[in-house]
């Protein structure tokens, strides 16, 4: 296989899950399954196969199709590719039945690398930016009909964006000229000529472009719903790990995680501590990669490892 995406802490993530008690302490006679969230170009999956036994299972979700081809040169009878969004791994996995579960929210480095994608303001190709090219609208054909007031939400919501009003102004003034962005440098182009100011080092357009991948492609919704059915997938001592690269993934993987390790008790109830609800998860820890790491690649500087443990006496 060709890989060039380099996978982002790679050895944290595999220690992270194989650590974990129900795989460290299983047999060679027992069935293991673990989910990889995102195939990407096969980094982590192709890592946690070299740890598991033989008598394991794996299942690697993509939503891109380039990433799913890539997959199927793996010659391994214990990996089952399937292209559709983690958010949907409930339906391919039965409750309390997987051992760990890897969430890896970075988009790979082949999607931002190869121009015709849409992904990167760098590189002059068509505005589409859908990680699955066989559905939804692209980029452009959103940005030629969304009103303004939506176009601004968006940008300001999923971006972070503080001239998000003028950068929607701007496009929908181009539109009104028969002008709408249909390339990623002309929509570039524009985001620079409104945002005159930005943080040392970073592109004026980079919170526009990220606003408009997230939400063609529905991250932030995939994200809690596979929260949500990773929860309820697990094994009670099974072991989850989320990979995020951005405060507005890692906001709600830090929410959730600390929601379902919590129990909350009316204020004034009288509750002996022994008599209190088991939360689900318990929270094992947070994982930054090392300064060796970001110097090889520097893509990695602003991941964020989350891993939490499923508690043995919880159910989802």
């Amino acid at each position: 296989m060709n890989i060039t995406h380099r996978p982002v802490l790679l050895a944290e993530a595999v220690t992270a899950l194989i650590s974990g008690p129900l795989i460290q302490h299983s047999s060679a006679t027992q069935s293991t399954l673990v989910i990889d969230g995102t195939f990407g170009r096969g980094g982590h999956t192709q890592a946690l196969l070299n740890k598991l036994p033989l008598t394991a299972r794996m299942i690697s979700f993509d939503k891109d199709l380039d990433a799913i081809a890539v997959a199927k040169q793996i010659n391994d009878s214990r990996l089952t590719i399937v292209h559709d969004s983690f958010a949907r791994m409930d339906q391919y996995a039965q409750a309390e039945s997987v051992d760990g579960i890897l969430l890896d929210l970075g988009i790979s480095s082949p999607q931002v690398d190869e121009a015709h994608r849409g992904f990167s303001f760098r590189r002059e190709g068509p505005l589409d930016m859908r990680m699955n090219t066989d559905h939804g609208l692209t980029a452009a054909e959103w940005l030629e009909q969304a009103p303004l007031e939506e176009i601004t939400r968006v940008i300001k919501t999923y971006g972070e964006e503080r001239f998000a009003f003028q950068i929607a102004k701007a496009i929908v003034a181009k539109r009104e000229e028969g002008l709408s962005p249909k390339t990623t440098t002309q929509l570039a182009s524009l985001v620079a000529g409104v945002v005159r100011t930005r943080e040392a080092g970073q592109d004026p357009a980079t919170r526009t472009f990220q606003a408009l991948r997230i939400f063609i492609n529905r991250e932030l919704e995939d994200l809690e719903l596979g929260l949500r059915a990773a929860l309820k997938l697990l094994k009670p001592g099974a072991r989850l790990a989320v990979i995020s690269f951005h405060s507005l993934e890692d906001r709600i993987v830090k929410q959730f995680l600390q929601a379902h390790a919590k129990v909350e008790i009316p204020r004034g109830l009288p509750v002996r501590e022994k008599d209190l609800p088991q939360s689900a998860l318990e929270i094992i820890g947070r994982v930054k990669p090392s300064d060796a790491e970001v110097s090889e690649n520097p893509r990695a500087r602003s991941a964020i490892m989350r891993v939490a443990e499923k508690r043995m006496e919880a159910s989802a």
